[in-house]
């Protein structure tokens, strides 16, 4: 929506005009010309560009006259404005009126609709969620991957294990042109490598004992879309190989196959670990980094997008008593929710996930109060766990045993050992819950272990 407004500023002359851009949860105010026109659309040549895919490339002009006006270039959803021959009544909705190769007259503090959901429309079920974006440095990246969003890049997510890698893909994905096709997405932590390479590439019939019939993998499955490679760098090497082949040939060959298969797809890849220094060091393939990382967005910890923890607190609230049939919704107490802000959160989106469904199951009443939070959170004297502090804290890891010294470590890497650290004391050393609080497989954490020279805990009898 777009509300021509007269200018806020003091010093501005009395005929400054200001266009106010409201999508989704972004709000953008752009200065406008004393007179002129401006053109509204999606495309880059456009003065003002509104980016949603129900826009048209070049939507509609804004003359700026006097008299103010807005026509209609064609546009495919066409362009709403207040129809003006019917009466106005403050105290109802005023009815619209669709434009389509139109041009009317507008008067300041006028509303303009150029993005509507259709009559009756609702969201599709089982459809994700659009994703909670608050954090200044959020709504920055994903305004930067919208626009990526728009070309077939391949797209390299980084960011600490459970900040919501895979939310930011799906939303790469849905704003793409490729957004009708489909989205696949694989885990490459949590398949051995003989199932991993079978699970990305496919089969032939008879390729090995037990192909009874021709299996397309998930690079197939996809055509047309896009395919989202999580934990990109527990990919083996020689499954690297393979992918750095596809990503130069578009080409994929089944195991057991003698012809490729032409692919048309869009790959998105994340990680938790500096792929630039593993390829420094050998451990990831520098021709499939560079293939990979054609744009890369860093996704900033949960610890320091406080402004997000509250709605995305209260997403998980609703979602878990719904499937508890909760008849009255929780609320979340403001001293809970203190709590959430003090916190550090190793786990990021992902344990905040998992500490609103606790709360849930444990609820007596209407209200989370601190009490359903686990100990680490309140402060809870002798609770395992991470302390609760300010988010902007930089704790130090404890220090490894005296027989081990400390490998100089990237910074990547020296913030991934202190997550498993913390995830470990917050699960009071047990691997199998730990490696789940971090989203990793159990075989990659007890990987990192020796490799961060972390001591592993020992069973308890």
């Amino acid at each position: 929506m777009e509300r021509v407004r007269p200018g806020s500023h003091a010093a501005a002359s009395a005929a400054a005009l200001e266009l106010v851009v409201v999508a989704g949860d972004g709000i953008t105010v752009a200065a406008l010309p004393a007179d002129g026109q401006v053109t509204l659309g999606r495309g880059d040549e456009c003065e003002i560009r509104i980016d949603a895919r129900s826009v048209s490339r070049r939507h509609a002009i804004l003359h700026l006259g006097p008299p103010l006006r807005i026509q209609d270039l064609g546009s495919a959803n066409g362009t709403f404005v207040r129809d003006a021959r019917s009466p106005v009544d403050t105290a109802s909705t005023q009815p619209l009126r669709k434009l389509s190769r139109e041009i009317v007259e507008l008067a300041v503090g006028e509303r303009v609709i150029v993005v509507r959901r259709a009559a009756g429309a609702r969201q599709v079920p089982g459809a994700p969620e659009p994703p909670i974006v608050r954090d200044p440095a959020m709504l920055a990246l994903h305004e930067q991957a919208a626009r990526a969003a728009r070309s077939t890049i391949s797209v390299l997510v980084h960011g600490e294990t459970g900040v919501g890698k895979e939310v930011l893909a799906r939303a790469i994905h849905e704003r793409s042109p490729r957004a009708a096709g489909p989205y696949l997405e694989l885990n490459c932590a949590a398949l051995p490598p003989t199932l991993l390479e079978g699970e990305l590439f496919g089969h032939e019939k008879g390729a090995f004992t037990g192909a009874s019939q021709a299996q397309p993998g998930l690079l197939e499955a996809a055509h047309g879309g896009t395919i989202f490679l999580d934990e990109i760098g527990e990919l083996p090497p020689a499954v690297q190989a393979k992918l750095l082949r596809v990503l130069e040939d578009r080409k994929v060959m089944r195991i057991g196959g003698r012809a490729a298969r032409q692919l048309d797809l869009r790959f998105i890849s994340a990680t938790n670990r500096d792929l630039e220094a593993e390829t420094a060091s050998g451990a990831f393939r520098q021709d499939l980094y560079f293939r990979l990382s054609g744009v890369s967005f860093a996704i900033p910890p949960l610890r320091e997008r406080v402004a997000e923890i509250a709605p995305l607190a209260e997403r998980f609230l609703a979602a878990a008593g719904a499937r508890l049939d909760r008849i009255q919704p929780l609320r979340l107490s403001a001293e809970a929710l203190a709590c959430l802000e003090r916190y550090s959160w190793p786990g990021n989106v992902r344990e905040l996930r998992n500490v609103i469904e606790r709360a849930t199951a444990l609820a007596d009443g209407d209200e989370i109060v601190p009490a359903d939070l686990p100990g680490p959170l309140t402060g809870a004297a002798g609770a395992a766990g991470s302390p609760v502090r300010p988010p902007d804290s930089r704790a130090p890891a404890p220090a490894p045993a005296a027989d081990a010294e400390l490998p100089e470590l990237a910074p990547a890497a020296v913030a991934e050992r202190q997550r498993i650290v913390e995830a470990l004391e917050q699960c009071a050393g047990n691997q199998t819950r730990a490696a789940k609080l971090l989203g990793i497989s159990l075989r990659t954490l007890v990987n990192r272990l020796g490799e961060y020279h972390v001591a592993r805990p020992r069973k308890r009898p």
